[in-house]
C-alpha cells in the first residue's frame, strides 16, 4: 500500500467511533473513494453492513451506533423520542431497551436508509414520520460510552408518546409515565405546547399533568395554548372530560 493510501486508512481508522457505522458517502466527503473503499473490504479494514454503510470488523453494534452515523453523516433530520427517549434517561422502569420497539422520529416523506431499517438489530424500529413538533424544539444530546445522540427531552418525549395513542400506546401507561415526570421544565413545555399542532396531544398532556398534580403545571398558561373546538373521543364508550373536551378509557378516569 503507498503512502498516500496508508495516509488515507489512518485517516478512515480514526473517523469511526468504536460501535458505530461509517457511510459511503460520508467517506467519499472525506477523500475515500467509493473504489478505494472497495479495497479497504478486501483487505479486511472494512465490513459491510449493508449498502452504503461500513463498520470495524468485529465491531458490535447496536441501533444507537447505526442511529448516530445517520444524525451526523447524512443529511436526514432523525430523533430517539417517546418512549425510547425516556427510557434512555431512566425515567421509564417498565422499558428495556435491549428487547422493546425503539421509536424514532423524522419529517414526513422522509426515509430512513434501507441498511438501518433492514439490519438485524436486537429491536424492531418503528419510524414515526410527523411534524406535529417544530424541528429541533426539546431536542438533547444522550451520551452513551464512544458518541452521542439527539434524543427528545422528557417534555417532547411525553408529548410523543400521547401523539402514538391509542393506536400504538396505551392511555394508561402514558398516565403512569406523565405521574413519574415530576421534574420537567414549565418554560419548555410551554413552548412545545403552544407550538404543538395536535389538539389531541394537548388535551391530552393538559389533563393528564393535571390529573398527576404536578407542581410545574402552575408555571404554565393553558390560556394561551390553543386546544381548538369539538369533542375528541380516544375510547369507545368511555369517560367524558368535559373540561378537555376529551372521551378517555374507564380504566383511566377512575385512577
Amino acid at each position: 500500500m503507498t503512502t498516500y493510501n496508508e495516509t488515507k486508512l489512518k485517516t478512515l481508522l480514526n473517523s469511526i467511533k468504536p460501535g458505530t457505522i461509517v457511510l459511503a458517502s460520508w467517506l467519499e466527503e472525506i477523500g475515500i473513494s467509493r473504489n478505494l473503499q472497495k479495497h479497504y473490504i478486501k483487505s479486511g479494514w472494512l465490513e459491510s453492513v449493508g449498502r452504503g454503510a461500513f463498520k470495524r470488523p468485529g465491531d458490535q453494534i447496536q441501533w444507537q451506533g447505526g442511529l448516530y452515523s445517520i444524525q451526523h453523516q447524512s443529511n436526514i433530520n432523525v430523533h430517539a423520542g417517546a418512549l425510547t427517549a425516556l427510557a434512555l434517561r431512566g425515567l421509564n422502569h417498565y422499558f428495556r431497551l435491549q428487547e422493546e420497539t425503539i421509536f424514532l422520529f423524522t419529517s414526513r416523506k422522509t426515509s430512513l436508509p434501507k441498511w438501518f431499517l433492514t439490519h438485524n438489530w436486537e429491536n424492531q424500529i418503528h419510524q414515526n414520520q410527523t411534524t406535529f413538533l417544530p424541528i429541533g424544539l426539546g431536542i438533547e444530546e444522550h451520551e452513551e460510552k464512544n458518541f452521542s445522540i439527539q434524543i427528545s427531552s422528557p417534555e417532547r418525549a411525553m408529548l410523543e408518546c400521547l401523539y402514538l395513542t391509542p393506536d400504538t400506546l396505551d392511555l394508561v401507561e402514558c398516565f403512569h409515565l406523565m405521574e413519574g415526570l415530576v421534574n420537567l421544565r414549565p418554560q419548555l413545555v410551554q413552548q412545545l405546547l403552544q407550538q404543538c399542532n395536535s389538539i389531541k396531544v394537548k388535551r391530552l398532556f393538559l389533563y393528564l399533568s393535571e390529573k398527576a398534580n404536578h407542581s410545574w403545571l402552575q408555571f404554565v398558561n393553558p390560556q394561551v395554548i390553543d386546544i381548538g373546538n369539538g369533542n375528541r373521543s380516544l375510547s369507545r364508550g368511555g369517560t367524558y372530560i368535559s373540561k378537555y373536551q376529551i372521551t378517555i378509557p374507564n380504566e383511566l378516569a377512575v385512577l
